[in-house]
């Protein structure tokens, strides 16, 4: 089967950076999100950054024009009923993901794909809520899905291989990298990650050294282009502390635990980026 047509669920920073790569790899895309109007705010999104890439003479305006063309915003997930494939980007919460895949799965045609860009849900059990378990696979796009080059891809128990290798010819031709994991929690990336990324907070919440020392540390001690304080922040620390949840209780190792600073952040509402206010504060948009 040829895919054309992707669907993806959820107009964020995720959705809309992986509706923009399969627009500009050519797909006609239809974006969806929890409202018409929250849809139509991410393609305008999309426009809005393909603009700046515009006025820096990285992109012409032609092109421009015909990705934001190829991307229809759409109102509910049974809008989906002409995709080849469906991305789901929701928020990472299982009850959430089960209950938008059970849509997803009922709007689509028998023949069609289901990919989750979830980072540490079990993709079995997503694949086991739907009538066509081995046309369901992970699609894991790093973040900002448009500056990344890796998607991590997830087999579930179920995946057959016609729709691994499938998925993997639709994320190289968006110009991804693409890495092989087995379904896992946490897969490949955030079972190294996110160890390191609560180490980082462990090491503030005991007073080892500021935020900004524990990141410069890591940026030029060990030559990562952000600190593990900062990308938390870029993440969201909800996600952050979900996914250590997740693989601290599946695994039931303590090196997965989340540090105290962390769920007290996320109890006062201190998410990162999106709320103006985490490890740093952020000027509002």
């Amino acid at each position: 089967m040829q895919i054309q047509t992707i669907g993806v669920l959820g107009a964020g920073q995720m959705g809309g950076g992986i509706a923009q790569v399969a627009a500009t790899a050519g797909y006609d895309v239809r974006l969806c999100d929890a409202t018409l109007e929250l849809a139509k705010r991410g393609v305008a999104k999309i426009d809005a950054m393909l603009d700046k890439q515009v006025q820096k003479g990285k992109l012409e305006a032609s092109a421009r024009s015909a990705i934001v063309s190829r991307i229809v915003p759409i109102e509910t997930p049974a809008d989906f009923r002409d995709c080849d494939l469906v991305i789901e980007a929701a928020t990472e919460n299982l009850e959430l993901k089960l209950g938008l895949f059970r849509k997803c799965d009922e709007a689509l045609r028998k023949g069609a794909y289901l990919a989750s860009n979830t980072s540490s849900i079990s993709l079995t059990k997503l694949a086991a809520s739907t009538s066509r378990p081995d046309r369901v696979v992970g699609l894991h796009f790093m973040n900002p899905p448009p500056l990344m080059k890796l998607v991590e891809l997830v087999r579930a128990e179920q995946t057959s291989d016609e729709t691994y290798a499938l998925t993997k010819a639709v994320a190289e031709k968006m110009g991804k990298t693409v890495v092989t994991s087995k379904d896992a929690p946490g897969f490949l990336v955030n079972r190294m990650l996110i160890p390191m990324l609560c180490e980082a907070i462990f090491a503030l919440e005991q007073g080892l050294g500021t935020p900004a020392d524990i990141d410069t540390g890591a940026k030029l001690g060990l030559n990562h282009p952000m600190g593990p304080l900062e990308l938390s922040d870029l993440i969201g620390l909800d996600t952050v502390l979900f996914i250590a949840e997740v693989l601290h209780r599946d695994f039931g190792d303590s090196k997965y635990r989340a540090p105290t600073l962390l769920r007290n952040y996320v109890a006062a509402g201190w998410l990162g980026r999106k709320t103006g206010r985490g490890f740093y504060e952020y000027p509002p948009k």
